[in-house]
């Protein structure tokens, strides 16, 4: 339980936040919003229906970035993975630059989620299952009819009983 939390929490969350500054360092990861005339340019090469373009900066020249793309976010919600292809996409088909940054309230979150989840599963598995006698009253002294430990198992509680399909008649036949 111990190395789930460590690797939750190394791994981290990270959600992409408005750029604070006018150029985003090199090897940083980044997402461009690409405007009307960037669908038009970038068409060609990388789709008709990009909306946003997501990868590592390689290069921040003068008139645009070289990206290495990671992922392209269509206007209709898709999304296409890629496998990091260098694109140069020019400063004027860009609406908005965003940077990836760790966040450490998801981050916690998604931890306390996850220790709470294997938690639950600890106790399940370590907790005993099975049939237990129970005196049944119609039956001769000393006997027992034997019930689930949990409760509605056999009784119907979660759908109609049935028995086994190796029980059922086929084709009418018992």
């Amino acid at each position: 339980m111990f190395a789930s939390l460590c690797l939750s929490v190394l791994a981290g969350c990270y959600s992409l936040q408005p750029a604070r500054t006018a150029v985003p360092q090199q090897g940083t990861r980044v997402a461009f919003d690409v405007n009307d005339a960037g669908r038009l340019a970038l068409g060609g090469s990388m789709g008709p229906e990009i909306d946003q373009v997501e990868g590592n900066l390689l290069e921040a020249e003068s008139d645009g970035y070289l990206l290495s793309v990671t992922a392209v976010r269509l206007l209709r919600g898709g999304e296409q993975r890629w496998a990091g292809e260098a694109v140069l996409i020019k400063r004027e088909y860009i609406n908005n630059t965003y940077v990836r940054q760790f966040s450490p309230g998801r981050t916690v979150a998604a931890s306390v989620a996850g220790v709470v989840a294997i938690a639950a599963i600890a106790t399940a598995s370590l907790s005993p299952g099975g049939f237990v006698d129970v005196p049944d009253d119609t039956t001769t002294p000393g006997g027992a009819r034997r019930v689930p430990r949990f409760p509605g198992a056999r009784s119907g509680m979660f759908g109609p009983r049935r028995s086994p399909l190796w029980l059922q008649p086929h084709l009418g036949r018992p």
